[in-house]
């Protein structure tokens, strides 16, 4: 009898922020590309040392959950990088026309569910990030188009909105893919075949119906967008 039971210790400090972190990232207060506070602000944040918070960071990358870049700073991995990325960026990295118009195929299905749930759970300030970035892609169509990033920034705008982590975790490593191989290359091949105007209105048509409320006008939006993107890749990779 004696043998079922384990003695409890007292956790850690270091056990106990490693903990908070965790439960952010898994509810979404964290997302994935998200900078955390340096480790003497989280230090006064949390009311701790900074050895425990440097101790902490360090269990978090090499779980994986964390990340430090190169000029500084410590960021949120995607939860799905590890699992995905890898073996999707060796496929996507044979340059194969037809896994590169797959990923589009996969964007089709998962973001037009993501503009749906947007439209039920968007928050006013998250509405307001979308209008931001609209209109600053509005801005530069003039000039033959936008910058690629925004683009992206935008589409990820939308699916954070969702507050399903799993879904901006997983969608997060298929725009990285996504950005690095084929994003730029498809935004030239939209100016000189003179889409931009189309994909304004696109994108304005999404943005109208999340901020509406209306998710099957949103997820019919997006799909209509994302219908053109997969009929482009297609005539751009030659694949018939």
């Amino acid at each position: 009898m004696n043998s079922l039971f384990t003695p409890i210790r007292p956790r850690r400090i270091a056990e106990e922020i490693i903990e908070q972190i965790k439960e952010l990232i898994a509810r979404g207060e964290l997302g994935p590309g998200e900078r955390i506070p340096s480790e003497r602000d989280l230090a006064s944040l949390l009311g701790v040392s900074r050895p425990s918070v440097r101790e902490a960071i360090t269990v978090l990358e090499a779980m994986g959950f964390l990340e430090s870049r190169q000029g500084g700073g410590t960021y949120v991995r995607s939860l799905a990088q590890t699992s995905l990325a890898d073996p999707l960026s060796a496929l996507v990295g044979e340059k194969d026309p037809r896994m590169l118009h797959a990923l589009v195929e996969v964007r089709m299905g998962l973001e037009s569910w993501s503009a749906f749930l947007a439209a039920q759970r968007a928050r006013p300030e998250e509405i307001d990030r979308m209008r931001m970035l609209l209109e600053e892609m509005e801005g530069q169509a003039p000039s033959g188009g936008w910058d690629p990033e925004l683009d992206s920034q935008f589409h990820y705008a939308i699916t954070a909105a969702t507050h399903n982590t799993l879904q901006v975790h997983v969608l997060d490593t298929i725009h990285s893919l996504f950005h690095a191989t084929v994003h730029v290359a498809l935004m030239e091949f939209y100016r000189k075949e003179g889409y931009i105007d189309i994909l304004k209105k696109q994108h304005r048509d999404v943005y109208d119906a999340i901020a509406a409320g209306d998710p099957e006008g949103a997820r019919q939006a997006m799909m209509t967008h994302l219908v053109m993107v997969e009929e482009k890749m297609a005539e751009l990779l030659k694949i018939s």
